[in-house]
């Protein structure tokens, strides 16, 4: 499973499943490298928008004010729709 995340303005993949946590940062054509973070193993998938949200609070700017769930895809491309993991935002 992996979960993509908008984290004020930086592209970020969350990707294995609860207690195995890989993070990654996501750039231009596809391309991927190790995050400079990690996700701990107690964090569940459904908290992870908000772990994010809580690491990277200092990042957040006027413009980039929100992290939010960009896509969650699982075996064989199956997954909920952007939009629907929630966001969580600093800047009303």
């Amino acid at each position: 499973m992996e979960f993509r995340f908008n984290v004020f303005g930086t592209l970020v993949a969350v990707s294995g499943a609860e207690g195995k946590w890989q993070a990654w940062y996501l750039g231009a054509e596809g391309k991927r490298r190790p995050a400079d973070f990690i996700v701990p193993a107690d964090i569940a998938a459904d908290d992870l928008c908000e772990y994010l949200a809580d690491l990277f609070h200092e990042d957040a700017t006027p413009k980039h004010s929100t992290v939010d769930e960009l896509a969650t895809v699982g075996l064989g491309g199956v997954g909920r729709p952007p939009g629907e993991g929630g966001g969580r935002g600093l800047f009303g």
